[in-house]
C-alpha cells in the first residue's frame, strides 16, 4: 500500500471509530510543551532554525513549498499521532501550516540528547514514504493518483472504510500534481460508479475496495 511521507506512530482509530491514545516518541516521552495552532496558521517557515521536533495530538497539517511561479507544491499531510519536522541539518527546508485546527506536541531537539539510533530510523522511513510519493506523482492518469490517495488514508486512519479528509480538493490537487478541476472530477466519478461515497465535502467512504485497488496496480 502506498503511503505519504509521514511517520505513523499509533493506529489512529479503533474499530468502533474512536480515538486511540496518542504513543508518544519512544526516545522522549514528555513534551516540552503542547500548542494549539488555529486552521491556517504556520508552524514554521521554510528556512528557519528546525529547532523542534512535532507530534500531532489531533488535527492536521500540511507540508509545502512555495515553487518560483508562485504555485504550490504540498510534500505531505501529517495527520493525528504522526510525527514531523525532522530535517538532515538545521534549517527547515518547506513550510508547515496547520490545515484544521491542530494540537501539536513539541520536542525541543536540544532536549532530546544522544537519539542517533531513533532518528536515523525515522528518517529512513520518511525517505521511503518520499520515494512512495514520487512514485504516485509519476503515475500517469489522475484516477491513479487519487485513487491511491483514498487507499493511503484508508490505511493511516485504521483502514475503515469511512475516511476523514481534512484537507481541501485544492490541498489534494497541490499534492498530486493535479487541478482543483480534475480532483474535483474524478471524486465524481468515482463516485457515479459507485466505487466511494461522499457524504460530507472532507469525507469519503470506500464501498469497492477491490476497484479501487485495481486502479493502483
Amino acid at each position: 500500500m502506498l503511503a505519504y511521507t509521514t511517520i505513523q506512530m499509533s493506529a489512529q482509530l479503533r474499530s468502533d471509530g474512536g480515538e486511540t491514545p496518542i504513543i508518544p516518541l519512544p526516545f522522549c516521552p514528555h513534551p516540552q510543551q503542547i500548542n494549539f495552532f488555529a486552521p491556517g496558521s504556520e508552524i514554521y517557515a521554510q528556512g528557519e532554525k528546525a529547532v523542534n521536533i512535532y507530534q500531532v495530538e489531533f488535527g492536521a497539517v500540511r507540508i509545502y513549498r512555495l515553487l518560483a511561479d508562485g504555485r504550490r507544491q504540498i510534500s505531505a499531510f501529517h495527520l493525528s499521532g504522526e510525527i514531523f519536522g525532522l530535517e538532515a541539518d538545521a534549517n527547515h527546508h518547506f513550510f508547515a501550516e496547520a490545515i484544521t485546527g491542530t494540537n501539536l506536541r513539541v520536542f525541543p531537539r536540544s532536549k532530546l540528547g544522544d537519539i542517533s539510533q531513533e532518528l536515523f530510523s525515522l528518517t529512513l522511513r520518511s525517505l521511503t514514504r518520499a520515494q512512495e510519493h514520487l512514485l504516485v506523482l509519476g503515475r500517469q492518469t489522475a484516477a491513479e493518483r487519487v485513487a491511491a490517495f483514498l487507499l493511503d488514508l484508508a490505511e493511516r486512519q485504521g483502514g475503515l472504510e469511512q475516511i476523514e479528509m481534512p484537507m481541501s480538493r485544492m490541498d489534494i490537487g497541490d499534492y498530486l500534481g493535479l487541478t482543483i478541476e480534475t480532483v474535483s472530477r474524478v471524486f465524481s466519478k468515482l463516485k457515479d460508479t459507485g466505487i466511494i461515497a461522499l457524504p460530507t465535502l472532507r469525507s469519503a467512504e470506500i464501498r469497492k475496495w477491490n476497484a479501487l485497488q485495481a486502479m493502483c496496480e
